[in-house]
């Protein structure tokens, strides 16, 4: 009898043990409270190119935007700066076919291994940072500034396409829409600038 009631009080002893440890484990795949993640749903790049010698504005952006989110985390500017992006220039959209198709072929055709813009980004504290984008088998940084609030962030900077041994492109594109780039005073130009602007929202759990 006596060793019935011991072999059920260390059984007991035991089934307690066990299940304490289950409930740490458990508290341990919980996220940390007011973390953050990305919508990589609400993301949104632009950009604004120029052409002839009045600097006229060209508008678009990419449809297609691929993110590879860190893990959550309750500091958002950790979370960004864990992020990498795979922009397909297939994607690009100016409201234009035919504008639409001549960057794909003139512009981006005329780059090596450009069939995506591929990089990440880096943001300081004092809402400043990079932009690192590989093009044209060159991987360099754009400076932007960004704002952070009420869980948007936007960021805006300029490319100077030089950087990435831009010259035979902007040749190419040109050539293409030479008479399209002809200002009032009949010269063509393509500029080597673009803005890049861009959002995405945070998601707090």
């Amino acid at each position: 009898m006596k060793k019935n009631i011991l072999s059920l009080i260390i059984l007991s002893v035991l089934f307690v043990s066990v299940s304490c440890k289950k409930e740490v484990k458990s508290e341990d795949k919980k996220a940390p409270e007011n973390s953050y993640t990305l919508d990589s749903k609400s993301a949104k790049i632009g950009w604004t190119a120029y052409k002839t010698t009045d600097k006229l504005a060209v508008k678009g952006e990419f449809t297609d935007l691929n993110l590879k989110i860190g893990k959550s985390t309750s500091n958002p500017i950790e979370l960004i700066n864990s992020t990498e992006f795979n922009i397909p220039v297939s994607s690009i959209f100016t409201n234009n076919d035919d504008r639409d198709s001549k960057l794909k072929q003139f512009f981006f055709g005329a780059m090596k291994n450009t069939t995506a813009l591929t990089g990440k980004l880096h943001i300081n504290e004092d809402k400043t940072g990079t932009l690192t984008v590989t093009m044209n088998g060159i991987s360099n940084e754009v400076p932007i500034t960004y704002t952070l609030e009420n869980n948007e962030f936007i960021l805006t900077g300029t490319m100077d396409l030089n950087n990435w041994d831009g010259q035979e492109a902007i040749a190419s594109i040109n050539k293409a829409c030479f008479d399209l780039h002809k200002g009032a005073d009949g010269v063509s130009k393509t500029w080597d600038d673009v803005q890049i602007d861009a959002s995405i929202n945070l998601i707090k759990k």
